[in-house]
């Protein structure tokens, strides 16, 4: 376990439901931007500075991780202000308390590979346990550029290594998946690489075009050939200033939780181009939202009900991070809905445990929708029936990974009783520490140690 992971694993949440909650929150910079950022600034040996940088433990562990390799980082926590400056790499080889810790080794393998003659040496990757996810994608990508890898087991870990040994060469990366990691990684990789490469099939998540301004900033000439395909260019690097996209998923969540709470919340950075399909879906159930142009504000004002079908996908579809806040939301929506996951096959879970709070859900491993779904005829109970409206009861429950959490946040404040929450340290990971927020906006919710 790292630092950063131990201080929030000796607390967790009290909750009593039944308060509606009123207020402003700020949604910071994406999670799933800033920590790529952070590794892409390994691309030069001079200071990068981001802005907007959200105090949360995924952060964290990317700056502990960074740090034992040579980066030298100073983090503003008030100004949401971090520079990061790595004249030289010290350590190739990134420590195994890392292993498990989230998904960020895995791209300092392209990252990397340019910037030393020296084996690359990661432990295997980590993060929420929601499902496989697959690196056969990004050694397809690295190979395809003259990287050789291979897997060693050491302990109980994976090792993966990776080298270059006639320096990185261009080539054409097709991408069986548009997978964001394996999009990230080939685009590192690529920075360092002779000649031109061409990935297509890539990811269109507004923080992999954030990552692609960040390093165009660096100095590496990117064009875009069309929608999902574009060729990268070496450059000559420098250090850059880079703002921060707001987080998406962030600002969904509290999204969610204002309606399920019946009160009313405004998202400060929340934008209407990276949510259109939630609102969509928020039109569908008469839920009234008002787009400003410093956020949005969600307001309840009466029962929300309309039967919706959602399929979760790869951008512009519906981002699976959203999945789980919306299910729980929908428990309380009157209607029938079908919500059909197709990037994770073991995302649906956490519904066992809002059954158990009171919940009408039932799982398929039927597929329900228009998609093309990798799932279909494999078993995996991948498409959730909702009923609602289902009231809920508070009940002991434990966190199992990131956004199920936040969904569970959201069941508690609207459930009658009292609701103990543990494992808050997977929270932390996305939401930092969610005590001032929820109690600003009225939320009673109080923090209790839990023995070791």
């Amino acid at each position: 376990m790292t630092l950063a992971q131990s201080t929030f694993s000796k607390t967790g949440y009290k909750i009593y439901g039944g308060n509606p909650l009123f207020g402003s929150v700020r949604a910071l910079g994406a999670k799933n931007s800033v920590t790529k950022c952070l590794v892409a600034s390994l691309l030069t040996d001079q200071i990068c500075t981001l802005h907007n940088v959200p105090n949360i433990q995924e952060v964290e562990i990317t700056v502990e991780m960074l740090s034992s390799i040579g980066s030298q980082i100073q983090w503003d926590r008030k100004t949401h202000t971090l520079s990061i400056h790595t004249p030289s790499i010290t350590s190739t080889t990134v420590a195994n308390r890392f292993s498990g810790a989230n998904r960020i080794p895995i791209l300092l393998l392209g990252a990397l590979i340019g910037r030393t003659t020296e084996a690359v040496k990661i432990p295997s990757v980590g993060g929420c346990q929601i499902g496989a996810r697959p690196v056969n994608y990004h050694f397809q990508a690295l190979k395809t550029l003259g990287v050789d890898l291979k897997i060693e087991r050491e302990g109980v870990t994976d090792l993966y290594i990776a080298k270059a040994p006639t320096g990185l060469r261009g080539g054409h990366i097709h991408l069986d998946y548009p997978s964001l990691g394996a999009s990230e990684n080939a685009l590192l990789a690529a920075s360092w690489a002779l000649g031109t490469t061409y990935i297509s099939n890539i990811s269109l998540e507004p923080e992999f075009y954030d990552l692609i301004h960040f390093i165009q900033k660096i100095g590496v000439i990117i064009t875009f050939i069309d929608d999902r395909t574009i060729k990268v260019q070496k450059g000559s690097y420098t250090g850059v200033e880079h703002t921060l996209i707001p987080d998406r998923a962030y600002a969904a969540s509290f999204a969610m939780l204002a309606y399920a709470t019946q009160g009313e919340i405004f998202v400060e950075g929340a934008r209407q181009e990276h949510l259109g399909n939630l609102l969509s879906l928020l039109h569908q159930v008469k839920a009234p939202f008002y787009v400003q142009d410093n956020g949005i504000l969600f307001k309840y004002d009466a029962p929300l009900k309309g039967s919706i079908m959602v399929e979760t996908g790869p951008y512009p579809n519906f981002l699976t991070d959203m999945q789980q806040p919306l299910v729980t939301l929908l428990t309380q929506v009157e209607g029938t809905h079908r919500v059909h996951e197709t990037v994770y096959e073991q995302r649906f879970g956490y519904t066992k445990t809002l059954v158990e709070m009171g919940a009408n859900i039932e799982l398929s491993p039927e597929c329900c929708g228009e998609l093309s779904c990798r799932f279909k005829g494999q078993g995996f109970q991948h498409t959730a029936y909702i009923t609602g409206r289902s009231p809920l009861v508070g009940r002991d429950i434990f966190i199992p990974d990131l956004r199920a959490g936040f969904a569970y946040v959201i069941a508690a404040l609207m459930a009658k009783g009292p609701s103990t929450l543990f494992n808050i340290h997977f929270l932390g990971r996305g939401y930092g520490n969610l005590l001032e927020p929820l109690q600003t906006l009225g939320a009673d919710i109080l923090p209790f140690p839990i023995a070791d």
